[in-house]
């Protein structure tokens, strides 16, 4: 017998994504790897809001209970607020981060602690995907960030729409023409 419910859930499609871009390199192989999710995600008529928060001004939570006391209103008065309020609007969330000694980059992990402000809220997020690159010849480095996404959704009760890793890029070694971009792109058409 088929769950009706759980047959909507998986051919869910998302229209309104938010994208955590948590590298300070703007035109970086996390950069490009970013590029080929939105491209393959607009081509198909979806909107992604693109936050670069290497270029924003963030405080870190101070687990000061202020956001659970007041409704998701954070005590700093700083950027994260518009990432907040298209969270609240958004159908998807993704991740997308160089590895950082085995997890995601401080920018990005900064924001995510952030969004606890949502903890007592009901989002409209119900899927979420995770991009990454790292130095390392295999994906290994990028476990500890993958079971930190992992927790992550389990705790929202989010479906993952994909992990994309591309591994072995070091040095000046260029993402360009590897098959982890036309993954990013699919990932984009399809979460």
């Amino acid at each position: 017998m088929i769950c009706i419910s759980n047959l909507r859930r998986f051919f869910r499609i998302s229209k309104n994504i938010v994208l955590l871009f948590g590298s300070p390199r703007k035109n970086g192989n996390t950069a490009k790897l970013v590029a080929s999710f939105v491209e393959g995600a607009e081509s198909v008529g979806k909107t992604v809001t693109l936050f670069h928060i290497a270029n924003m001004k963030i405080n870190f939570c101070v687990g000061c209970s202020h956001c659970f006391e007041e409704k998701g209103v954070c005590i700093h008065k700083d950027d994260m607020q518009k990432i907040l309020d298209s969270i609240r609007n958004a159908d998807a969330l993704v991740f997308a981060s160089p590895v950082y000694y085995c997890s995601v980059s401080a920018q990005l992990k900064l924001v995510l602690d952030r969004t606890c402000a949502l903890t007592n809220e009901q989002t409209s997020v119900k899927r979420s995907a995770l991009l990454m690159t790292c130095a390392d010849e295999t994906t290994d480095t990028a476990d500890g960030a993958v079971v930190m996404y992992k927790s992550v959704l389990a705790y929202k009760n989010w479906d993952n729409a994909g992990v994309v890793i591309a591994p072995r890029l070091y040095g000046e070694i260029s993402i360009r023409g590897r098959e982890e971009l036309e993954q990013a792109r699919k990932l984009g058409q399809e979460i």
